[in-house]
C-alpha cells in the first residue's frame, strides 16, 4: 500500500496497515468517548487486556481502544469520460426517461432523491444516465445495496452498460480490499471502509435487511459521501423514515407505478390451510397440488419457506413424490457456501424448483418464474417482503403475469396490507 493515491477516499485501521507513511492523511482515535468512529456504535465490550473494542463492526476488522483510523481524504480526480463511458444502446420508456432526467438534474443540484418505483420498473436502467453524468464530470460513484445477491446481479449489468469504465465489486464473500475504481458496486457493509470518497452514492433496496433500521450502516453511508455529494435511494417499498424526510423537504421523491413493459403487478392469490404444511417428511397434499400446477404449467418455481432449517425437510419431501422426484430441486439460504452458484443455476433454468428463504425476496430477476410462499402468515414476512417476493413474478416483456400464492393458516394484517399495496400501485 505504498501508493496512497490508490487509497483515496479510504479509511483503515493503523494496526492493519503496512509500514508506510501516512502523509496527507488524517489520523483520528478509533474509539473516542465510548463511541466507535468507524460505525458510530457505543462501545461496551472488553478484551482480557481490559481494552474496549467495538463488536458492531468486528466483521471487517477489530477496532480496539488506543488504535487509530487513517483517513485518506486527498482528492483523486478522474479524467472526464466522453459520454460518461455509457455503451448501453437500449431505450427507456417515456416514464423511465422522466425519472432518469430528474435524477441527472438533481445530481447537478446535489439534491438527495428517493426513487419509489414498483418492482420490475427498470430501476437499474434508469440509473445509467445518472452514473454516466457523474463519470462524464470525472467524478466518482458508488452503488451500494444490503444484499450480496443484488451486488452480483448488478455488477454484470453495469459492466455491459459501461464497458469503458473500471468497476469494482466488493462484498464479504470475495474478501478483497476496495481499489480506486471510478464506479464501485458493493454491499452497504463495505461503506465502512470509505470516508468522503464518493460524489454520488446510490443505495438500492434501501428498505432491505440488514440496512433498514441499522444505525451502523446508516452512519457508514453518511460518511462515505463527500460533503458536496448526492445520495439517491431506490426502493419499491419505502420506509417511514424516508417518506418523512421527503415530506420535510429533505428528499425529492420520484414515483413510477408501472413496470418497464407497461404491465400490472401480479396480484397474489391466497390459500387457507387447516393442516400443517409439512408433517413427518410429507408435504400437505393441497400444497403439493399447487407445486405440481406450477411445474405442469412449465414454469420454474421459487418456493419460499420461513426457516433455514426447514429447507432440507422440504427437499426430502419433494424428492419422495413420484411425480416430482425426476425434477432438479435445490435449496439456498444466506449462509449457503454455494449460494451464488445455485442462484445462477436457477437463472439458467438448470433447476426446476429452488427452495429458499427471504434471501431471494428482492433484487434478483428470473425469467418466467412463479412463486409460492409457505406460511405467509409467519412473522418473518413483513408487508414489504411479501410485496417484494410477489415482484419476482411477471418481469419479462413476453411474460408479464404469473402465479404468486400466499399460503397461510391465519389471515394476517401483513398479508392484507401487501395485497392492498399491490392493488393500489396497479390503479
Amino acid at each position: 500500500m505504498e501508493d496512497l493515491t490508490q487509497l483515496a477516499g479510504r479509511q483503515w485501521l493503523a494496526s492493519q496497515a503496512d509500514s508506510h507513511t501516512f502523509k496527507d492523511c488524517k489520523q483520528i482515535v478509533a474509539i473516542a468517548a465510548g463511541i466507535c468512529n468507524r460505525c458510530g456504535s457505543k462501545v461496551k465490550a472488553k478484551l482480557p487486556s481490559g481494552k474496549y473494542y467495538c463488536q458492531a463492526c468486528i466483521g471487517i476488522g477489530r477496532v480496539v481502544e488506543g488504535d487509530y483510523l487513517i483517513r485518506n481524504v486527498q482528492e483523486e480526480l478522474f479524467s472526464p469520460v466522453k459520454n460518461g463511458g455509457l455503451t448501453w444502446q437500449g431505450k427507456l420508456t417515456e416514464q423511465q426517461e422522466k425519472i432518469s432526467t430528474a435524477l441527472v438534474k438533481n445530481f447537478h443540484n446535489r439534491k438527495n432523491t428517493l426513487v419509489h418505483a414498483v418492482t420490475g420498473a427498470g430501476k437499474t436502467e434508469m440509473l445509467f444516465q445518472l452514473i454516466a453524468e457523474c463519470m462524464r464530470q470525472g467524478q466518482r460513484a458508488c452503488i451500494a445495496t444490503p444484499r450480496i445477491d443484488v451486488v452480483n446481479e448488478l455488477f454484470p449489468r453495469f459492466q455491459a452498460a459501461f464497458q469503458e469504465i473500471a468497476i469494482g465489486k466488493y462484498h464479504g464473500r470475495e474478501f478483497r480490499e476496495p481499489g480506486l475504481e471510478q464506479l464501485t458496486i458493493c454491499t452497504t457493509h463495505q461503506l465502512m471502509k470509505f470516508y468522503q470518497a464518493f460524489d454520488l452514492l446510490v443505495i438500492d433496496e434501501v428498505d432491505s435487511f440488514p440496512y433498514v433500521g441499522n444505525a451502523q450502516l446508516h452512519f457508514a453511508a453518511k460518511y462515505a459521501v463527500k460533503k458536496s455529494g448526492m445520495r439517491a435511494y431506490l426502493t419499491a417499498t419505502p420506509t417511514a423514515d424516508l417518506l418523512a424526510e421527503a415530506k420535510a423537504g429533505k428528499l425529492e421523491i420520484l414515483k413510477l407505478k408501472r413496470r418497464f413493459h407497461g404491465g400490472l403487478l401480479p396480484v397474489p392469490k391466497e390459500k387457507l390451510f387447516f393442516r400443517q404444511f409439512l408433517k413427518k417428511e410429507r408435504i400437505n397434499p393441497h400444497l403439493l397440488k399447487e407445486v405440481k400446477k406450477v411445474i405442469q404449467a412449465g414454469h420454474p418455481l421459487l418456493l419460499f419457506v420461513p426457516r433455514v432449517e426447514e429447507i432440507p425437510a422440504y427437499l426430502k419431501a419433494l424428492a419422495q413424490d413420484a411425480e416430482l422426484k425426476q425434477l432438479k430441486v435445490k435449496g439456498v439460504h444466506a449462509a449457503d457456501p454455494q449460494r451464488i452458484e445455485k442462484v445462477q443455476e436457477f437463472r439458467e433454468r438448470k433447476l426446476d424448483i429452488l427452495v429458499t428463504t427471504t434471501i431471494l425476496e428482492r433484487g434478483v430477476t428470473f425469467k418466467n418464474v412463479w412463486v409460492i410462499i409457505v406460511a405467509a402468515d409467519d412473522a418473518i414476512y413483513t408487508t414489504a417482503s411479501l410485496v417484494q417476493i410477489a415482484g419476482r413474478v411477471g418481469r419479462a416483456k413476453d411474460d408479464p403475469d404469473g402465479l404468486v400464492l400466499y399460503c397461510y393458516h391465519r389471515y394476517t394484517q401483513n398479508i392484507r396490507d401487501a395485497i392492498l399495496q399491490i392493488k393500489e400501485m396497479n390503479r
